[in-house]
């Protein structure tokens, strides 16, 4: 299909800028995901490439070829959007070939495109329908295959799954990803406010945040080596537990003394120069355990919530809600008002020092 490459891409409204500095490659057949926080400028980053929004400094490139100025009919794209934007008068066949018709496409071609389109998302039994008699995953999969039978170069979805209830979301993510697998060659680019989205679905993921890319890397990269704390507290839900600390003991394992008490080992190597070194050490809800020794964290618990796979547990919560949090495994009763002691596996531990890891020196 199409390689994407972005060089300095940069976008302002007036004299506030929104995006810059914007540096990506995405190969022909990646599934990128854009994610970060509301207004961070995602979906504006992704409307740049579809021509949809002014490109205002830098250079996009489709398949070699700079697009700034190629008009959005022109690039080869075609975009999913949040509101399924069907016409409720036609019926799923004449929504999927509309496009086509203005093509001035033959009756042949546009019927073996829409034929095509519907057994790949398993419409075939509904072609004859008016959107109206379709559930909400159902319209978006029409949505999709407005998209696919104009075999464009590269798919733009736009927090597609955002309108659908929890249910719908999960079966309509895997229909997504089946999608995915049954195009190879083509390539998509995905925002989405949704973490598990992100992580099931990307081929890498892109976070972005203060107006530029926070790290680009495949899902697992991105949660087992945050470059910096944005990304290790944005990546997994609940947040990562971060405290602060100084390193007491280096080598190949490094021991930190915490400020509030307790310390801790983490397997990140740290040389003599870094004795004193004043860190951030990060532990995902996940990864903490029950304490054999000196306590990473010790704490009386102030709420639980029963999950049924996990208990979750809150520590020191204050009135925005933010505190320490643990999951543990299983169901857990009768823990609120009890102090528990709490540490973690060094191979689950973080550690930054002015907010950049330190796996990344």
């Amino acid at each position: 299909m199409a390689d994407l490459k972005m060089t300095n891409l940069a976008k302002s409204f007036g004299p506030v800028d929104v995006l810059k500095d914007i540096n990506l490659d995405i190969k022909t057949g990646e599934l990128i995901v854009f994610v970060g926080p509301s207004g961070c400028g995602k979906s504006t980053l992704l409307r740049m490439v579809a021509g949809l929004e002014k490109i205002t400094g830098g250079t996009l490139e489709i398949d070699g070829v700079v697009v700034n100025d190629v008009p959005p009919s022109q690039r080869g794209i075609a975009m999913v959007f949040q509101s399924y934007a069907l016409y409720p008068h036609m019926t799923v066949r004449d929504n999927m070939s509309f496009a086509l018709k203005i093509a001035k496409k033959t009756k042949a071609e546009i019927n073996a495109a829409v034929e095509k389109a519907a057994r790949i998302l398993q419409l075939e039994e509904y072609l004859d329908r008016l959107p109206k008699a379709l559930s909400g995953g159902q319209r978006q999969r029409v949505a999709i295959g407005r998209s696919i039978v104009r075999d464009p170069k590269v798919y733009l979805f736009d927090e597609p799954l955002s309108n659908l209830d929890a249910s719908l979301r999960v079966a309509t993510r895997i229909e997504i990803a089946q999608l995915k697998e049954s195009m190879p060659e083509s390539t998509m680019i995905y925002v989405t406010h949704d973490q598990v989205e992100a992580m099931t679905l990307a081929s890498r993921i892109v976070v972005l945040a203060d107006k530029g890319i926070a790290q680009v890397g495949s899902p697992l990269e991105l949660y087992e080596r945050p470059r910096n704390e944005f990304v290790a507290q944005f990546i997994g839900s609940p947040a990562m537990n971060l405290w602060r600390g100084k390193v007491a003991q280096t080598g190949a394992q490094t021991r930190v003394v915490l400020d509030g008490g307790g310390e801790v080992l983490a397997d990140i190597p740290t040389t003599p120069e870094d004795a004193g070194l004043a860190v951030s050490v990060g532990v995902r809800p996940e990864d903490m355990r029950p304490a054999d020794g000196t306590p990473l964290f010790s704490g009386t618990v102030d709420y639980t919530e029963l999950l049924g796979e996990v208990t979750q547990v809150y520590f020191n919560v204050d009135k925005a809600g933010n505190g320490i949090i643990a999951k543990l495994p299983g169901i857990v009763h009768n823990l609120r008002g009890n102090e528990l002691r709490l540490s973690a596996d060094p191979a689950k531990v973080h550690l930054f020092a002015n907010g950049l890891s330190l796996l990344y020196r």
